[in-house]
């Protein structure tokens, strides 16, 4: 009783205060020839959009550089082929300094991934040496300094699991467990997470359909932990903690690297439509940021991936993998799910223009004739404050008097700093209620804040 009033009092606060932006990021993947350029992308998921994070299957460079100067935060990836090559130093120093250091810090670049779904997809050979090639692309980072602001790790598949119902027996499979125990290791000795690939699509049946979909259900009992689980990702999270807390790791983060529904499949394929789509990712999207948790996990929110992007319509296999897309090549949305910024969360952003790659916007100040300021809120994230920063700059604006020795420079806090920025970009794009906004962040005043430093 006393477990269903907290996660209900959890549930009505969230409700209450909505989708909180912070942990929602979608993969970009490019299997396909008739995507918009990265520029437009970019710009299109920094103004519209509640996303955050992208991860990336590669390190393309123009889509790197796209993404400078957003404060999005990027994982960047590296293929399955090139393991055995990164357990050389050499080689890995040297595709840091080709892939990664030219980029930084102006493009966001915080996790790279070594490989993907190794363990369970790839032979002896390469899983062998994973653990080693992310060891020393570690050391590589750390060679460059850039071992605090960039993460190593690698996804997996469910399928590395030997056990996980009921969610608490959750256990790897013993011919891997040397090795992931090794890999959970270095994960927890640099503070960096375990990265799963959960799809409640490839796992449920015609009767957990409702399971899979966050639907009202009868629910799972696992006897052994004495929980009751309402929802198929989060007994898939559990399994995967279970197994991770059996070796002795439960405090290594967990994140959801990839999941998803897709919006269309082949003839007769049920429940692969874009209701079922946009029904899923839109639960999907409140139940991580909700704070609930898992009953294993409680109180807190997930990290999660949105697979994908667009639908990628050169992807081989069946019709459902090239339809996973929130957004079709012209940027409109496949179906309904609330991302966006600008206008509560309806089917498409502001005005959007393709031909453009910005929004289009009216031209008429929403602000009253009297002078205003754009300033920070008060409690906003720095790191949502140094992005905002990095933004205005890279656009070209002048930046000199908050930089050493100008005339801004003190008080020397982001804060103060944001406060200066944000401003200048207010000022420069016409005072508009929109051009204070910086994801939320902003607050227009009628007080000069320069009088109050």
């Amino acid at each position: 009783m006393e477990k269903t009033f907290i996660y209900t009092l959890a549930l009505i606060s969230f409700l209450i205060q909505g989708v909180v932006e912070g942990n929602i990021g979608v993969n970009y993947g490019t299997v396909a020839d008739n995507l918009p350029p990265p520029s437009q992308v970019a710009r299109f998921i920094l103004d519209n959009t509640i996303i955050n994070r992208v991860k990336l299957y590669d390190t393309n460079q123009e889509i790197l550089q796209a993404f400078a100067h957003t404060g999005i935060e990027i994982t960047v990836a590296v293929p399955n082929n090139l393991i055995p090559h990164l357990a050389s130093l050499k080689f890995s120093q040297q595709w840091v300094k080709t892939n990664i250091v030219p980029h930084v810090p102006a493009t966001n670049i915080v996790r790279i991934l070594v490989g993907n779904e190794v363990i369970s997809t790839t032979d002896h050979s390469i899983a062998s040496r994973l653990v080693l090639a992310m060891q020393t692309l570690h050391v590589a980072l750390v060679g460059e300094d850039l071992d605090r602001r960039i993460k190593v790790s690698t996804p997996h598949s469910l399928g590395i699991l030997s056990s996980s119902s009921p969610p608490s027996s959750g256990r790897f499979k013993q011919e891997n467990v040397a090795l992931i125990k090794q890999l959970l290791g270095f994960l927890q000795a640099t503070g960096s997470p375990f990265m799963i690939n959960p799809y409640p699509f490839f796992g449920y049946s015609g009767d957990t359909l409702n399971y899979a979909m966050f639907r009202p259900n009868s629910g799972v009992f696992d006897e052994i932990s004495d929980h009751k689980y309402t929802n198929m990702l989060d007994a898939q999270l559990d399994a995967t903690y279970s197994a991770m807390k059996q070796l002795g790791f439960e405090d290594v983060e967990i994140v959801i690297a990839e999941t998803g529904w897709p919006s269309k499949g082949d003839p007769g394929q049920a429940h692969v439509d874009t209701e079922s789509a946009s029904e899923f990712n839109g639960k999907l999207i409140k139940h991580v940021m909700s704070g609930l948790g898992t009953p294993l996990m409680p109180n807190k929110t997930f990290e999660t991936y949105i697979f994908a992007l667009f639908n990628e319509n050169l992807k081989p296999g069946p019709t459902s993998e090239r339809n996973f897309g929130l957004f079709k090549p012209d940027m409109t949305p496949v179906y309904h799910v609330d991302i966006f910024r600008h206008n509560g969360g309806s089917t498409s952003p502001t005005n959007w223009n393709p031909d453009r790659g910005v929004p289009v916007r009216s031209p008429v100040p929403k602000t009253n004739g009297g002078k205003t300021w754009c300033i920070p809120k008060t409690g906003a994230s720095e790191k949502i404050l140094q992005a905002n920063i990095d933004y205005v700059c890279g656009l070209g604006l002048d930046c000199q008097p908050i930089l050493e020795g100008g005339r801004c420079f003190y008080p020397n806090s982001v804060h103060a700093h944001a406060a200066y920025a944000m401003n200048a970009y207010y000022q420069a794009t016409g005072r508009h209620e929109y051009d204070c906004d910086f994801r939320g962040t902003g607050f227009i005043t009628p007080s000069n804040p320069s009088m109050n430093l």
